[in-house]
């Protein structure tokens, strides 16, 4: 009977049969999701592989002492169907550079230490201040706060220098995490080689101590070519090239990599020791306040709050919706947009109607196939389809039974 029902649906759904038997697991609740909502997913459904569409669903149930369990399923995940992760990486950089300055252990050093980047090439930049800090002093802080508040290419870039490609990869791959790669900084124009060296850095005091001091490096690291090609042209220097665009060299992290980096902070109790990030307690409250709370919410760094408006970078479940649709929900995620390619990682949790869950999504908004022109379809076809994906399973969490309360 149930599969009657799902034929008379593709029927009256004009979903393609073909496309629905490889793509359809009945026991798979996202897919009972996508399926159950023609109105939102036709055009997904009809063709998810030209939309690469990758999403991975964390069910959590509690026991009667609060202790959290998951069950986690996905839709098309394939490690072999490439997607640039855009500004998804910053989320571990971000809990790297915390890691770091708690695994040197020097008397004085902490996140909120004057840090100031220098060069050792032309091609490298300097930065002694921070307008948007209230005392203007870039620390690690308030970098990570800028990641997380707006996603600032800036910030990022700052922490991968201080960190080091290196450093980065052996501490993923020591995590569980092999297959990833972070090696160059983000809307810079550099070299390869450029990017594999990294500024000086020096760490100071509010007296003007010198605490810290790291010299320019240069990777040694052995990285994994990322040879994929997509599309089919690209824009350069204001002409159009007749061929797939390359992604050779460029930064490759899989979505449930990301998703379960983001579960290791959220829930590090749940996480196996070796690939939990070394935080303080103090460190785990910094990064959830600055994930979850809005830009305005802010005082330093402050942003404008007409451009930066609350759900900036909160794409599921709010989409590009400038008004909060779901006040009472807190979302701790870190999002990413880059080459037409649109992702949101997020632990949502609404204390009020006793809801909680890990969603993570990325589809491709690209679908003239030519990169690099600035038309890529966020607004058409990204920020909806993460706006309403987030919407159909936070109501099918409303109706999931068995659930105990949660208690904070």
């Amino acid at each position: 009977m149930k599969h009657l029902f799902l034929l008379i649906l593709l029927v009256i759904t004009g979903l393609d049969i073909t496309s629905f038997a490889q793509n359809f697991d009945a026991d798979n609740p996202l897919h009972q999701i996508l399926q159950k909502h023609p109105e939102f997913f036709k055009r997904i459904n009809n063709s998810p592989d030209s939309f690469r569409v990758q999403i991975v669903y964390t069910q959590i149930n509690r026991n009667k002492k609060n202790k959290a369990s998951f069950r986690e399923f996905n839709y098309r995940l394939n490690n072999q169907e490439y997607f640039y992760p855009a500004s998804t990486v910053k989320m571990p950089i971000a809990f790297l550079a915390l890691e770091k300055i708690n695994e040197l252990g020097i008397p004085g050093l902490t996140m909120n230490s004057i840090m100031i980047t220098d060069s050792a090439s032309d091609a490298q930049d300097f930065v002694y201040n921070q307008p948007n800090a209230m005392d203007g002093a870039p620390t690690i802080a308030n970098y990570i706060k800028q990641i997380f508040l707006v996603s600032d290419n800036d910030a990022f870039n700052r922490l991968y220098e201080f960190l080091g490609p290196d450093y980065i990869q052996q501490k993923l791959g020591a995590k569980g995490y092999p297959d990833a790669i972070i090696r160059h900084r983000l809307q810079v124009n550099k070299t390869l080689d450029q990017q594999l060296k990294t500024n000086p850095v020096k760490f100071y005091d509010t007296s003007g101590n010198l605490i810290y001091e790291q010299p320019a490096q240069v990777s040694k690291g052995q990285f994994a070519a990322t040879p994929f090609e997509l599309g089919k042209g690209y824009m350069k220097a204001g002409k159009l090239m007749d061929s797939p665009f390359s992604f050779l060299n460029k930064n490759r992290i899989y979505l449930q990599d990301l998703h379960h980096i983001l579960q290791s902070v959220i829930f590090p109790e749940s996480t196996k020791k070796k690939s939990r990030f070394r935080l303080t307690e103090e460190d785990y409250a910094f990064v959830k306040k600055y994930m979850q709370i809005y830009p305005g919410e802010s005082d330093s760094p402050s942003y404008d709050t007409s451009y930066y408006y609350d759900t900036y970078c909160k794409f599921l479940l709010q989409g590009s919706e400038r008004k909060t649709i779901f006040p009472q929900v807190k979302i701790y995620n870190k999002v990413g947009d880059a080459y037409g390619f649109l992702l949101d990682i997020a632990y949502i949790v609404d204390e009020i109607n006793q809801i909680e869950f890990m969603l993570s999504a990325v589809i491709s908004c690209n679908t003239d196939g030519i990169f690099n022109d600035d038309k890529y379809e966020y607004d058409s076809l990204g920020f909806p389809f993460m706006r309403d994906l987030g919407i159909a399973v936070y109501n099918h969490e409303l109706k999931r039974k068995g659930k105990l309360p949660i208690i904070k």
